[in-house]
């Protein structure tokens, strides 16, 4: 009886170890179902940032309100008669210089 007890016992062993340690163990299942989670929320914000450039870029091609604001904040330019103002932090003591970048030609901001 002992000898059956041991058998058994062993055989339980031998079939519950590549349940718990083998190559499709439960805790690679579950590593695996966590790297799946963290790759869908990475493809959702990738998404997400896709469809903001998608929009983006719609908008430069379709509209000027968008080039003209992109050549406004990121180039420095301003329209014919118009006056750039940059405001200093206080603590700075450098001297005001006159914008270098010339105006935008006033036919692509009529309407």
């Amino acid at each position: 009886m002992k000898l059956l007890s041991f058998i058994l016992l062993l055989l339980i062993v031998v079939l519950q170890y590549p349940l718990w340690f083998g190559k499709a163990s439960w805790l690679k299942v579950m590593q695996v179902e966590q790297e799946v989670v963290a790759a869908h929320a990475n493809n959702l914000a990738l998404q997400d940032r896709n469809n903001k450039l998608e929009a983006e870029v719609n908008d430069l091609k379709q509209g000027l309100e968008a080039i003209e604001e992109r050549a406004r904040s990121d180039l420095g330019m301003v329209k014919e008669g118009e006056i750039l103002f940059h405001i200093v932090k206080s603590g700075h003591s450098k001297s005001p210089q006159p914008s270098v970048t010339p105006p935008l030609s006033s036919e692509l901001f009529s309407r």
